[in-house]
């Protein structure tokens, strides 16, 4: 990863300049943005955003050269701004109200430096299992896969686990990543996979589309125990359709992606960059089907942190903040 905002000066000589040897020096603010595997949804979406911002980013006359970065995720990717290793990192709003609150995987260390920039797009909870697993409690005694120990799938599996009266006990726990759980589901060495991605999720496309799968309804009392607790996991439906043999709506929980950042990145550029991608929002939904559901007016939805003071600036600017 790029160490944090520097400011680096290129020596370029141009035309005019050649026969008498004078030069042009022009600088560069390099800024990059954490996002996840190459086949998850944050990294083609950090890809497009980062082209978005290093081409509409005025800072005063200097360059803005934005770079996606691929990483590890929500949980490494805050623990990444906290330690002020990156200048901005996609973060679902469950990890990262535990990062700033110090809860959970971040247990009595908080990362009271993180600042948001504004939320993106929606994330759905899918359970996705192997055909006759019809509700949450037909999970006792199967195989499910929670995603590495410690990340924010693994917790959000315990806390469905606790909602509905279960323990992890009360299954055989897996610790494969998406694609690896796809791959073990389509071999019937997997029951079940936990996955909260952008949806439609192009691992679970490819499942079903040779594979019969079920999509396990998160819904009812034992989820609204759940909201009681964690308010940023909203209600949502994946629609029928959105994988090969689900047929029918299936109630849900989607949790935001947040745009992060940390406190020290300087105003203007937070200011900048936050400008850039909300006014620049339908090229992102020309080019990825979750740009289309970024909007500013949906850009403080699941935001429990401070926001950072550019991004503030500009949310006050366009009258989302009064």
């Amino acid at each position: 990863m790029k160490k944090t905002f520097k400011t680096l000066v290129a020596t370029a000589a141009v035309a005019a300049g050649l026969a008498t040897g004078a030069a042009q020096a022009q600088e560069r603010v390099f800024f990059g943005i954490a996002t996840g595997g190459t086949g998850g949804t944050y990294y083609p979406l950090g890809g497009m955003l980062a082209q978005v911002l290093s081409n509409n980013t005025e800072l005063d006359g200097k360059k803005l050269s934005a770079t996606a970065e691929t990483g590890n995720a929500s949980v490494a990717n805050a623990g990444l701004l906290g330690r002020g290793a990156i200048e901005s990192a996609f973060v679902a709003a469950d990890v990262l109200d535990a990062a700033y609150k110090g809860k959970n995987q971040f247990e009595g260390k908080p990362l009271k430096n993180l600042r948001a920039l504004g939320a993106l797009y929606p994330e759905t909870v899918q359970l996705v299992t192997q055909p006759g697993i019809a509700k949450f409690e037909d999970l006792k005694g199967k195989s499910v896969s929670s995603g590495s120990p410690g990340s924010g799938q693994w917790q959000l599996l315990g806390d469905l686990l606790a909602s509905h009266g279960m323990k992890r006990e009360d299954i055989t726990e897996d610790y494969s990543s998406f694609s690896q759980s796809v791959e073990k589901i389509k071999d019937g060495h997997l029951d079940a996979s936990l996955i909260t991605a952008g949806s439609p999720t192009a691992s679970v496309v490819e499942l079903s589309n040779g594979h019969d799968i079920n999509i396990v309804p998160l819904s009812g009392p034992a989820i609204a125990k759940l909201q009681e607790t964690q308010p940023y996991y909203a209600n949502t439906v994946l629609k029928a359709g959105t994988y090969k043999g689900v047929d029918k709506d299936v109630e849900t929980l989607a949790v935001r992606a947040i745009w992060t950042t940390h406190a020290d990145l300087p105003e203007d550029i937070a200011y900048a960059v936050t400008k850039a991608l909300y006014e620049n929002t339908e090229t992102l939904g020309k080019v990825h089907v979750k740009g289309k559901e970024i909007s500013i007016d949906t850009a403080l939805e699941s935001v429990s942190i401070p926001l950072h003071k550019g991004a503030e600036r500009y949310f006050r600017e366009k009258g989302i903040i009064k």
